[in-house]
């Protein structure tokens, strides 16, 4: 019998043990990382959602103590992406830089592979790109009223309004503000927040939502004419551009985002560990700077504040997306 409770008794110290040795992992007192970690963008080098992962997964490296490895792997509205990572270990090795089109992409299209809530643990997020409304400067409007005004005295013909893409950020701001104004206009989609912005120059379109590093490259033109910016409060970038709010439209409040997630059930204490990193740049007025140069306001906010948001992201653009019937091609 005492050979039993010896034997008992050391196989629960090796269990205890090896508790303990998970346990420090997980909360990375043990090896994580011990290995470069990668960093998944669903867009081309170059774009504001690759720049936003670089920058970041800078920050997180120098926290960490290991490279950040920036992998872009475009497709489908960063579908691919989001697929690719879902499938990976939750070991903290592999994390998934999400535009806001993670939040969007559940009611675009048909059938995912991958579920935007149960697929993915929250880490943080960490920045916001509200978008500008700008239109053509022939129009001789100066303010979001005087556009309305002017767009239903042609509601005969309607107007037309440029993005990006069908399904961009872009494309949802221009028709959240069809649906909140009752005019008659219809999308136009580009590839590329370049062209769109042609478009406006040129006066093929009426309308369009851009960001603002798109508008700074050419604010100098005379073609053009910026009516509000999408975010709560004005942009040190454009302090003389009025706010949806001031121009009587709250609910036309709204930014892209940029957050990190990891796949579903990596350790609580390796998303802490995470999510302290990028709060720890976040607080750092020369990121903060960095960010505003990209036309972004940073955020400090915890996982579980994240995993709200999305939840009410995801629920505030499936009702525009349903009532616009907008659909991608």
């Amino acid at each position: 019998m005492n050979g039993k409770i010896q034997r008992f008794a050391a196989a629960v110290a090796v269990a205890m043990a090896g508790m303990a040795a998970t346990g420090a992992h997980a909360q990375g007192e043990g090896p994580y990382p011990s290995k470069p970690i990668h960093l998944v963008v669903g867009y081309a080098p170059g774009g504001g959602t690759d720049i936003m992962a670089r920058l970041i997964g800078q920050q997180i490296g120098i926290a960490l103590g290991q490279p950040v490895v920036v992998e872009n792997k475009p497709g489908a509205g960063q579908n691919i992406a989001a697929s690719y990572v879902a499938r990976q270990p939750a070991d903290g090795y592999t994390l998934f830089l999400s535009s806001s089109a993670l939040a969007v992409n559940i009611s675009l299209y048909n059938k995912l592979d991958y579920d935007p809530i149960k697929s993915f643990a929250p880490v943080a997020v960490f920045g916001q790109s509200p978008n500008l409304m700008v239109v053509p400067a022939s129009l001789g409007v100066s303010s979001v009223s005087e556009f309305v005004a002017y767009a239903k005295k042609k509601n005969d013909d309607g107007v037309n309004f440029s993005s990006s893409g069908a399904g961009s950020s872009q494309h949802l701001g221009g028709e959240l503000f069809r649906q909140e104004t009752g005019i008659k206009a219809s999308h136009v989609p580009y590839k590329g927040s370049a062209p769109s912005i042609v478009a406006i120059l040129s006066g093929e379109v009426q309308y369009t939502f851009i960001n603002i590093p798109s508008v700074m490259a050419v604010k100098s033109n005379n073609r053009m004419r910026v009516l509000a910016i999408t975010s709560a409060s004005r942009s040190p970038l454009m302090p003389d551009v009025p706010t949806m709010v001031e121009a009587g439209m709250p609910h036309m409040t709204m930014a892209a985002w940029y957050g990190v997630l990891a796949p579903a059930g990596t350790p609580a204490p390796i998303i802490n560990r995470l999510n302290a990193a990028i709060n720890k740049a976040v607080s750092d007025p020369a990121f903060r700077e960095r960010m505003r140069s990209e036309g972004a306001e940073t955020m400090m906010e915890s996982p579980d504040y994240f995993k709200r948001f999305l939840a009410d992201d995801i629920a505030r653009w499936h009702k525009v997306v349903k009532a616009g019937n907008v659909k991608v091609q």
